[in-house]
């Protein structure tokens, strides 16, 4: 198994973490699209709450237009896509050019979506260009270490958005089943009690979002691991 350095494994798995936050945030935008011409100011506000970033939008068109492609918003999807990018590029031997091309082409219709009448469709094919960059994390990369950084980084993060968007208790113990499969395939040290009280708190029955998302933020915090 060939040794992964500190600095890539952490480029790795926020590969994996902010590829995941772009494919979800813009499917819960798709979803809503439709509904945006009669979406109520606190609809959006509540979103802003959730996902724990500032309310800079002066209104539901701005918020719309804003979120998606605001290059200077570092919380915008556009800015998650960036990240994505500029992590895959510096990893470009590691996970090879073919698996770097999907995330520029995810880029690329990013771009054409900005400036499209059209965007749901170039917004599709980013989504579509960072699941094929998952399919050829698969086919083309021999390490599985490096393979399985990123997934954990996807895991993680979809685990995360789906606790703040108070998603159903069995898609976010299906996304828990997954996480605990490839978090001891990475190599990485993590907290092992706080992994427990993880998987804890996915089975009863009140989920405690809260809690879940702070146990994830914290996994790596190993002070207590002893």
């Amino acid at each position: 198994m060939a040794i992964i350095s500190a600095e890539h494994s952490d480029q790795l798995y926020w590969l994996g973490r902010y590829s995941e936050r772009v494919y979800t945030t813009l499917k819960i935008f798709e979803d809503h699209f439709d509904s945006m011409i009669d979406l109520k100011t606190e609809e959006y506000e509540d979103f802003c709450r959730k996902q724990d970033i500032p309310n800079i939008y002066t209104s539901k068109d701005d918020f719309s237009r804003r979120y998606c492609f605001d290059e200077e918003n570092p919380n915008s999807i556009y800015s998650n896509l960036m990240r994505a990018y500029d992590n895959a590029i510096v990893l470009r031997e590691e996970i090879g050019s073919e698996t770097l091309a999907y995330i520029q082409l995810a880029v690329y219709a990013m771009n054409r979506a900005k400036t499209s009448d059209a965007p749901l469709i170039q917004l599709q094919r980013v989504r579509d260009n960072i699941v094929a960059f998952w399919g050829i994390v698969d086919d083309s990369i021999d390490s599985e270490s490096i393979r399985s950084i990123i997934k954990f980084g996807k895991r993680l993060e979809r685990i995360d958005l789906y606790s703040r968007m108070r998603m159903e208790s069995a898609e976010i113990r299906r996304e828990m089943n997954r996480f605990n499969f490839r978090i001891n395939r990475t190599g990485l040290r993590y907290n092992k009690r706080k992994l427990a009280h993880l998987n804890y708190l996915v089975e009863v029955n009140a989920l405690d979002y809260e809690t879940i998302i702070r146990e994830l933020e914290t996994l790596f915090e190993l002070e207590e691991d002893k």
